[in-house]
């Protein structure tokens, strides 16, 4: 009997202490009202270029939604290409392929290909890159956490003449520069 019930609150345990690891390092406080956001939507209802001609970025959960703790945004009417190499000091960044070809993606000396409803993690401080490599145009939510400066950076690159490459913008958010795109 002693092993079954220490059994059950190892497993208790082994559940319970991520969750609490997660939202801790997360910071998430839930806002007081629920924020809808309809497909095709911005959660300010904004603009917002991607990084390519004609990709587009609608901010789905704001910095300010979750007390700094998760920034969310979904990438649509991706065409091929992607970011050059880099990594984030304080963020994980998730990818999830909603729909379209495959997602080339390399974390750290990781290389694999994103199918939708295929997701993968970046940790910190892991240098990582991604390419969109599908014929139709492609839809992918990514998500940063801790949300940091990333909402800005965003911001920032959907001006004209700021691009995703530029070193200083970079590390102004947050990030380093260290390597090409995977597709040039």
């Amino acid at each position: 009997m002693e092993k079954i019930e220490r059994r059950s609150i190892l497993k208790a345990a082994i559940v319970a202490f991520p969750l609490a690891v997660l939202q801790q390092s997360l910071a998430i406080s839930m806002p007081d009202d629920p924020h809808f956001v309809a497909s095709g939507a911005d959660r300010f209802g904004e603009h917002h270029k991607g990084p390519r001609a004609d990709s587009h970025l609608d901010f789905k959960v704001g910095t300010q939604d979750t007390n700094g703790g998760l920034f969310l945004l979904e990438h649509t009417n991706m065409t091929r290409g992607g970011p050059p190499r880099h990594l984030h000091y304080e963020q994980e960044e998730w990818f999830y392929l909603i729909e379209g070809g495959e997602v080339l993606i390399e974390i750290g000396q990781e290389k694999m290909r994103l199918k939708p409803g295929d997701s993968v993690l970046a940790p910190r401080k892991v240098p990582h890159a991604w390419a969109y490599i599908g014929d139709k145009p492609g839809r992918m939510l990514l998500a940063f956490a801790p949300a940091g400066k990333m909402e800005a950076f965003f911001r920032e690159t959907s001006k004209p003449g700021n691009r995703f490459g530029n070193p200083k913008l970079m590390r102004d958010h947050g990030m380093e520069l260290v390597g090409p795109p995977l597709l040039t």
